[in-house]
């Protein structure tokens, strides 16, 4: 196979993709790109072959054929755009767009661009999602009538306002829906449905953020209509008992993963039907450890459940093959869309609300000048405030906490 040439934007959560560009996968890292130049010296002593840039379009102009964004949450659509723009196929991290009018700028640069296009979300590929996928794809529950994902995942103080280091940093700001591809995007994936009328509702618990700078609210619950008239509940964010579940409901069956302490609960799924509705040979009710489809050996190495190691080998894939991937523009663009449309339901008390048909320029075109947002970036008239309380204060000693924490990790920044 002919290498594939890649550069990484971001190298803090980046380093996690940095370690799976290998020819394993076909792929070599060539250049690495940050605008914090201590980290980025420091992760490029580690790989002395590869060229490393603090400026973006320098680092585009850098011999290689496709471009990981590891970026930070809410700027991924901007960087891809110029990336498509200057040739190179893109992967992105999670969310692909900030705002509406950037899902409808994204779709479009990929359609002129003609290039790869894949959504970096690494939760369909866990070993279990997988297994309900093929269980889903034999028929044997029968097509999707409910189900429900999450990702709740609290971290101790401490934890959490280290990863957010400044008064501007976006955890900071982000509204509890908008980190929703996560619990959405594999059920998405079991499924091969899509998501087309969002209601949204927020969980407002100022005290949980008593001792932190954040400003948002720590939790929601999404209700998605889907294109097959199924319903799907997506919860999250960051409220008190971890939670990484999925379970979905067919016509005559349904399955989940193990519900147990720990990140991936037990691991384990169960499949399970009515004893009135058995077919010949079925179980009533299974309940097993399932099988990597391939590749097992490099997945167990990889983060995030061996997520990690199926982006980018499913990326490689496609770049090869010249055909989009599952998680493609479309479906990326739709589950981010997700996150921003459940905070506008959310702000009006869950009132529905129509997703666009992303592939459909006259259904997107009416967002296309929709540039409403959460971030202090977009500060201006009609700007969405980050909780269902409006535009909240952090606590003086929220903040005196949070500068302290900031200032033992060498960060200089407000």
């Amino acid at each position: 196979m002919e290498i594939i040439k890649v550069g990484v934007l971001g190298v803090g959560r980046g380093q996690s993709f940095i370690a799976g560009l290998t020819p394993d996968v076909g792929m070599e890292l060539v250049a690495i790109c940050d605008t914090w130049e201590e980290r980025l010296n420091t992760v490029g002593e580690k790989h002395p072959s590869v060229s490393t840039y603090t400026d973006y379009d320098e680092f585009l102009k850098h011999d290689m054929d496709a471009v990981v964004l590891a970026n930070f949450f809410h700027e991924h659509a901007p960087f891809a755009i110029k990336a498509l723009k200057a040739g190179k196929h893109v992967m992105s991290e999670t969310s692909c767009n900030g705002t509406m009018a950037e899902g409808v700028e994204l779709c479009r640069a990929v359609e002129e661009s003609g290039k790869i296009y894949m959504l970096a979300e690494n939760y369909p590929y866990s070993k279990f999602n997988q297994e309900m996928r093929r269980v889903y794809q034999t028929g044997e529950i029968g097509e999707v009538t409910y189900a429900e994902g999450e990702y709740n995942d609290p971290m101790p103080v401490h934890d959490r306002v280290a990863i957010s280091a400044g008064i501007n940093h976006w955890r900071n700001w982000i509204p509890s829906t908008y980190y929703c591809t996560h619990a959405l995007a594999p059920l998405m994936y079991i499924t091969d449905t899509m998501p087309v009328k969002i209601n949204g509702f927020s969980i407002a618990m100022p005290e949980n953020e008593a001792m932190t700078a954040r400003r948002s609210d720590p939790g929601s619950v999404i209700v998605c209509r889907m294109d097959n008239g199924a319903v799907f509940r997506i919860f999250g964010l960051v409220l008190p008992g971890h939670s990484n579940w999925y379970r979905v409901h067919g016509k005559r069956g349904a399955m989940e993963i193990g519900r147990a302490p720990g990140y991936f609960g037990d691991g384990k799924v169960r499949v399970w039907h009515d004893p009135w509705d058995l077919k010949e040979g079925e179980e009533e009710n299974r309940v097993y450890d399932p099988e990597w489809p391939e590749n097992a050996e490099l997945a167990n190495k990889a983060g995030h459940g061996g997520g990690d190691f199926w982006t980018n080998f499913h990326f490689s894939n496609a770049i090869r093959s010249g055909e989009q991937p599952f998680l493609d523009v479309y479906r990326g663009v739709a589950m981010s869309s997700v996150g921003i449309l459940a905070w506008r339901s959310a702000l009006e008390d869950g009132t529905p609300l129509d997703l666009p048909d992303f592939r459909d320029e006259a259904s997107r075109k009416a967002f296309e000048d929709d540039h409403w947002g959460p971030w202090p970036t977009d500060d201006g008239p009609g700007e969405a405030p980050p909780s269902i309380l409006g535009f909240t204060e952090p606590t003086e000693e929220g903040l005196a906490n949070s500068r302290k924490i900031w200032d033992d990790l060498g960060y200089k920044g407000e």
